[in-house]
């Protein structure tokens, strides 16, 4: 079966699966690592503040761009 992780970035949606380089989430990891040891996402604990900086979002470095989206604008493909 093969695996493919895709996320919108800018709008556009992107298979990170495609990028050797691409690194998602607080280790770095390689996408498919990332989905296979949980998909971690950064989520605070409370939410006090009305701010963007409140919002669940994942880290992803792409095509040697820094990106900080949130979890609902990633998708999983899994084939045989």
């Amino acid at each position: 079966m093969a695996t493919h992780i895709y996320a919108c970035l800018c709008g556009e949606w992107v298979d990170l699966t495609s990028d050797p380089d691409c690194k998602i989430g607080r280790s770095d990891s390689s996408p498919l690592t990332w989905w296979k040891e949980g998909a971690d996402i950064w989520s605070p604990k409370t939410k006090d503040e009305h701010t963007m900086y409140q919002q669940d979002y994942v880290h992803i470095q792409y095509k040697n761009a820094d990106y900080r989206i949130h979890p609902m604008f990633i998708q999983i493909k899994v084939s045989s």
